[in-house]
C-alpha cells in the first residue's frame, strides 16, 4: 500500500490520474495522509472508478453535489464512479489518514457484459441517484461490512494468491453494499445533467485559468446560455463561476508557492490573479496568510 500526500491529474481536467493502475489487474490501494496535502484537502475530482474507503485515523469531510458527509475514525463508504467530490481532513487532535481501494469494476465482474456486472454491478454504479454509500458503526449490517473492510487493507501483495484473495474480499464486500443499498435503488432518481456540464466548465478553466475568462466564453464551453452556467456552478458546487475561478487559481499558486521559489509577483500574474497586491489580499483572504508565510510553513513541514 502507497503512502500519497498528494493528487494527480489528466491534464486540463481534474479526473484524477492514477499511477500504477494496470489494464491486468485494474486496482491500486493507498494510504492518503490528508494533513500532508497541501492545504490539508483534496480539491474537486473525479475518476472512472469505484473508491472504497476506511478511515484508519482522524475525520474528513466528503462534498459531493448532493451535500456533505463527515466520516470519523472506523467509518467509510463507496463512492460512485464519475462522481465529483472533494475531501477535507477535519480532526486537530489526530493524524486524519484515509485506507483506500481504487479499482475498475471489471476486477469484479469481468468481461464487460457479464451476467454478473448486469445482475450485481450496474444497478448501483448505473443509479443517478446513488453518489456515496456511507458506512457507520453503530449500525450493525454496517458494522458487519466494515469489519470487512478493515481487514481487506491487511492483505499484504507480497504473499501467495494476493490478488485471488483481494478479489474475493472485494467482492464479498460488494455483494454486502449491494444489498444495503436497495433501498436507494428503489428510490426515483434521474441522471442529473448539470454533472457532465459542469465537468466541461471545470475543464474550460482548468485549461484557460492563465487568461481573462469572461462568463460567456466559459458558458459556450458547455453550450450553456450565461443563467444556465450560473445554475449549474450554484447545483454542483455552491458557488459562482467567477467564486469557482478565483478558488482555482489560489490553488494553483498555493501548490507552486509550497514546491518552488519563483517571486510571489511572477505567480501571480501565471496563475491569473494580476497585481500582487491584489494576489496578496485574496490569497490571504483565501489562506489566512500571506503568500510567502504560506511558502514557509509547507516548505519547512514535515511532509
Amino acid at each position: 500500500m502507497k503512502n500519497i500526500h498528494s493528487i494527480e491529474f489528466y491534464t486540463g481536467s481534474k479526473e484524477e490520474l492514477l499511477p500504477g493502475f494496470e489494464k491486468d489487474f485494474p486496482y491500486i490501494a493507498s494510504r492518503a495522509e490528508l494533513d500532508k496535502y497541501i492545504g490539508g484537502y483534496v480539491p474537486w475530482h473525479w475518476h472512472r472508478t469505484v473508491e472504497l474507503f476506511y478511515m484508519e485515523s482522524g475525520s474528513i469531510e466528503y462534498d459531493t453535489p448532493r451535500g456533505k458527509i463527515l466520516f470519523p475514525t472506523g467509518s467509510g463508504g463507496m463512492i460512485n464512479p464519475n462522481v465529483l467530490h472533494r475531501t477535507k481532513a477535519i480532526s486537530q487532535r489526530e493524524k486524519n489518514i484515509q485506507l483506500l481501494h481504487i479499482f475498475d469494476v471489471s476486477l469484479l465482474a469481468g468481461e464487460q457484459g457479464s451476467r454478473i456486472e448486469q445482475k450485481y454491478i450496474a444497478p448501483v454504479i448505473t443509479a443517478p441517484q446513488i453518489e456515496v454509500i456511507p458506512l457507520f458503526p453503530g449500525n450493525a449490517e454496517e458494522e458487519r461490512i466494515l469489519k470487512l473492510l478493515a481487514a481487506s487493507f491487511r492483505l499484504s501483495s507480497d504473499e501467495f494468491g494476493y490478488e485471488i484473495k483481494l478479489r474475493e474480499a472485494l467482492t464479498e464486500i460488494w455483494l454486502m453494499l449491494f444489498e444495503l443499498s436497495r433501498s436507494m435503488r428503489e428510490k426515483k432518481g434521474e441522471r442529473n445533467k448539470s454533472n457532465d456540464k459542469i465537468k466541461l466548465l471545470m475543464i474550460y478553466i482548468h485549461e484557460h485559468y492563465r487568461e481573462k475568462i469572461s462568463i460567456p466564453e466559459l458558458a459556450a464551453a458547455a453550450y450553456l446560455s450565461e443563467r444556465e452556467c450560473y445554475r449549474v456552478f450554484h447545483d454542483c458546487l455552491h458557488m459562482t463561476p467567477v467564486e469557482y475561478i478565483t478558488t482555482y487559481r489560489l490553488q494553483v499558486a498555493c501548490q507552486r508557492l509550497a514546491k518552488g521559489q519563483e517571486a510571489v509577483t511572477v505567480i501571480s500574474h501565471e496563475c491569473g490573479l494580476g497585481s500582487s497586491s491584489y494576489f496578496g489580499k485574496v490569497f490571504r483572504e483565501y489562506a489566512h496568510c500571506s503568500p510567502i508565510e504560506y511558502r514557509k510553513k509547507w516548505q519547512n513541514s514535515d511532509r
